[in-house]
């Protein structure tokens, strides 16, 4: 255990000029510190952009959605969120989810559109049902889209 250091009584006491400035070069660490973590973030964000614009689903994107369903399964759920992406990468950001309106599919781009079409084409012939919805509101508007992927009974 580390012992807590007492203050030496005999020091000079610091200028109160000299506890302005050291707070401040704090401040200016802090403000550097969450620069650095925003640039990254915008970093991430326009590299997952360009690979969502430009690139196929995976093989290994797909993998994870069928583990990500078989660990909803052997949890005895019925339903998964197996994707997720921004709401501005919708045509009109993520509105017509939001509203629930028939024509949503119509919005999507890239990687989500390509599964939605993978959904209609494979999994909804299998008794598959798929929901998109926003998922969060940073902010109080939509951020991200989720794709919930249900596959409970249809009540008659």
């Amino acid at each position: 255990m580390s012992e807590v250091k007492q203050p030496d009584p005999n020091a000079p006491v610091p200028s109160a000029a000299d506890l302005r400035k050291a707070l401040l070069e704090k401040q200016l660490a802090s403000m550097d510190r969450e620069d650095a973590i925003r640039s990254r973030q915008r970093e991430e964000r326009a590299k997952f952009a360009d690979e969502f614009f430009k690139s196929h689903v995976s093989d290994e994107e797909r993998a994870i959605i069928r583990k990500v369903v078989m660990r909803a399964v052997s949890d005895g759920k019925m339903e998964a969120l197996v994707y997720s992406f921004p709401s501005d990468f919708c045509t009109d950001s993520g509105r017509a989810i939001n509203n629930s309106q028939p024509d949503w599919p119509e919005t999507l781009q890239g990687k989500a559109k390509e599964l939605y079409d993978r959904f209609k084409l494979v999994a909804q012939p299998q008794g598959y049902r798929l929901k998109a919805m926003v998922i969060n509101f940073p902010g109080g508007v939509p951020g991200d889209i989720g794709f919930i992927l249900n596959w409970e009974q249809p009540i008659a």
